[in-house]
C-alpha cells in the first residue's frame, strides 16, 4: 500500500454503477408498462428487481472484501460515516414532507373547505355542504363511511415492540464492543424477530382496517395519508430487517471488531431512525 493509498483507496473499474442504472430503468419501465396495460411489463419489472438484488449482493460483497483486506483507511471510514449521515438526513426530510402534508391537509385545506380561512369562498361556491372535521374523506365524500384507526390497540403494541428493538440493537452493540460474540448475535437475532413481528402486526392492522373499519385506500384523504405514512414506514422496517440479517451473517463470520465495525453502526443508526420516525408517526397519525 502506497502513501497515497493510506489516505484514499481508489477501487478498480466496476460494472456496478452501470448495472444499477440498468436495473432501475428496467424496474421503472416495467411499472410504466403495467400501469398502461402493455405487454411484457411484468417481465421488465421482475428483471429489474432480480438484477438489483444481484447487484446489492455483489457490490456490497466487494466493499466488505475491501474492508477485510484492510484497504479502507480512516479517511475512507470517515467518508462512509458522512455518507450514511447524509442518507439518513435525506430519509428524515422524506418523512418530514409527508408529515408536513398531513399538517397542511388537517389545519389548512380542511379548514378553508369548511368555510374558514383565506380560501373560504371555495366552501361557499363549491362545497357548501362540507363539514370541516378530521378524519374526513374529503368534500367529495370519496368512498363509503369508515372508522379511523384507534391508537390503543395494535399501534400501541407496535410502538412497544419497536422501542424494545431499539434496546436490543443497543444490547448487541454493547456485546460487539466488549467482544461478547454471544451477546452480539443474540441481540441481533432478537432485534430481527421484533422487526418481523412489527411487520406481521402491521399487516394484521391493515386487514382489520379493511374488514372491520372499512378504512381502505379509497377512503379519501384520510385513507390515503394513513396508508402512505404507515406503508412507507413499514417498508423501512422491512429494509432495516434485511440489513440486520446481513449484519447478523457477518457477525457470525467474525467480520467485526471493537475498533472496526462501521457496517454494524450504520445499520444501528438506521434502525434507531426507524424507531424515532414511528414515534412521530404514532403521535401525528394515531393520537391527534
Amino acid at each position: 500500500m502506497t502513501a497515497k493509498q493510506e489516505d484514499y483507496y481508489i477501487p478498480n473499474p466496476s460494472p456496478w454503477p452501470f448495472i444499477t442504472a440498468a436495473s432501475v430503468f428496467s424496474t421503472l419501465l416495467g411499472l410504466a408498462l403495467i400501469i398502461n396495460d402493455l405487454f411484457f411489463g411484468g417481465i421488465f419489472l421482475l428483471a429489474g428487481i432480480l438484477l438489483f438484488t444481484y447487484l446489492l449482493f455483489e457490490w456490497f460483497g466487494d466493499v466488505i472484501e475491501e474492508n477485510n483486506l484492510g484497504l479502507h483507511s480512516k479517511k475512507v471510514d470517515s467518508a462512509f460515516r458522512q455518507g450514511m449521515i447524509w442518507f439518513i438526513a435525506s430519509e428524515v426530510f422524506f418523512f418530514i414532507s409527508f408529515f408536513a402534508s398531513l399538517w397542511y391537509i388537517r389545519n389548512v385545506s380542511v379548514e378553508w373547505l369548511g368555510g374558514t380561512g383565506y380560501l373560504s369562498a371555495t366552501h361557499d361556491f363549491l362545497y357548501n355542504q362540507f363539514d370541516a372535521q378530521w378524519p374526513t374523506a374529503g368534500p367529495g365524500a370519496v368512498g363509503e363511511g369508515f372508522s379511523p384507526m384507534e391508537a390503543w390497540g395494535i399501534p400501541a403494541l407496535n410502538t412497544f415492540i419497536l422501542l424494545t428493538s431499539g434496546a436490543t440493537i443497543t444490547w448487541a452493540h454493547w456485546g460487539l464492543k466488549t467482544e461478547n460474540r454471544k451477546l452480539l448475535v443474540g441481540g441481533l437475532i432478537t432485534t430481527i424477530i421484533l422487526g418481523l413481528i412489527f411487520v406481521v402486526m402491521q399487516a394484521w392492522e391493515y386487514q382489520d382496517a379493511y374488514e372491520h373499519l372499512n378504512l381502505t385506500l379509497r377512503s379519501g384523504v384520510y385513507g390515503s395519508t394513513f396508508y402512505i405514512l404507515t406503508g412507507f414506514h413499514g417498508l423501512h422496517v422491512i429494509t432495516g430487517s434485511i440489513m440486520l440479517a446481513s449484519i447478523l451473517g457477518r457477525s457470525i463470520k467474525g467480520h467485526f471488531s471493537p475498533k472496526s465495525h462501521f457496517g454494524f453502526e450504520a445499520v444501528a443508526w438506521y434502525w434507531h431512525f426507524v424507531d424515532v420516525v414511528w414515534l412521530a408517526l404514532f403521535f401525528l397519525v394515531y393520537m391527534l
